[in-house]
C-alpha cells in the first residue's frame, strides 16, 4: 500500500472513517497537513532507545495472525544503526521461533517502547528481517558481559513513529533503581545518625549557648 502520509501506516481508510464518525478526524487531518509522524531517528528518539532495557516486538504471520514478544537485555541493546535502521542481537530462548517464522512470511513489524518511570511510550512501525550467520554484525550488536547467547540479528527499518500521551500509564520503577535510591537514603541516614551521636557526646563546654 502506498502511503501519502507517514501516519497512513496506522490510519487506514477504515480507521479514518471511524475517526470521522467519532469526531477526531479533523484533529488528525491537521497533524497530517502540518507535520505528520516522524520517519527517521531523531536525537531524542536515539536517547530514549539508549536507556531502554526492554521492549515489545509485534509481528504477524502470512494469515495476519498477530504475535507480540518481549525482548530484554542490558540498557542500549536495541541499537540505532542509522537514521532509518534499528537492530538488536536476538538471544537464544525457548526455540519456538514464532517471530522468525512470521518475518519470513510477512516483514511488517512494530516496536513498542515503554518508560514507566517517566510515563512515556513510543510506537514505531516498520519492516524487519532476520539475519543469520553474520558473526560480525551479531558481535557488533551484542553487549559484552551480558549472560546470554546471541543466535541471530534482527534489523528493523523505520516507516513511522509516534509518541503517546501519558494518560493511563501507571508509574513504575525498576527494582535496581529503587534499590539504588534506598541504598543512598540508608547511607545518608547512617551519616546523620553518626553526626547526632557525635553531638550527643560533646561536653557542655563544647556546646554553644543559646
Amino acid at each position: 500500500m502506498l502511503h501519502t502520509c507517514t501516519s497512513d501506516v496506522a490510519f487506514t481508510p477504515t480507521v479514518k472513517s471511524v475517526q470521522e464518525r467519532r469526531g477526531s478526524r479533523r484533529q488528525y487531518a491537521r497533524m497530517e497537513e502540518t507535520r505528520g509522524w516522524q520517519s527517521t531517528v531523531t536525537d531524542d528518539l536515539a536517547a530514549f532507545i539508549a536507556e531502554r532495557d526492554s521492549f515489545y516486538l509485534a509481528t504477524a504471520n502470512a494469515e495476519g495472525q498477530p504475535y507480540i514478544q518481549h525482548r530484554g537485555g542490558p540498557k542500549g541493546f536495541l541499537r540505532v544503526l542509522d537514521d532509518k535502521t534499528l537492530a538488536f542481537a536476538d538471544f537464544k530462548g525457548n526455540r519456538q521461533y514464532i517471530t522468525t517464522g512470521n518475518l519470513a512470511d510477512n516483514d511488517r513489524a512494530f516496536i513498542f517502547l515503554m518508560d514507566y518511570a517517566s510515563r512515556q511510550r513510543i510506537k514505531i512501525w516498520g519492516r524487519a528481517r532476520v539475519v543469520e550467520g553474520d558473526e560480525a554484525l551479531i558481535g557488533k550488536l551484542f553487549v559484552p558481559g551480558y549472560k546470554a547467547r546471541p543466535e541471530q540479528a534482527i534489523l528493523f527499518t523505520i516507516e513511522a513513529w509516534d509518541v503517546n500521551c501519558q494518560q493511563h500509564i501507571p508509574q513504575k520503577f525498576a527494582a535496581a533503581d529503587v534499590a539504588d535510591a534506598v541504598g543512598r537514603l540508608q547511607a545518608r541516614i547512617a551519616e546523620l545518625e553518626a553526626e547526632v551521636a557525635r553531638l550527643r557526646e560533646r561536653t557542655p563546654s563544647d556546646t554553644v549557648s543559646a
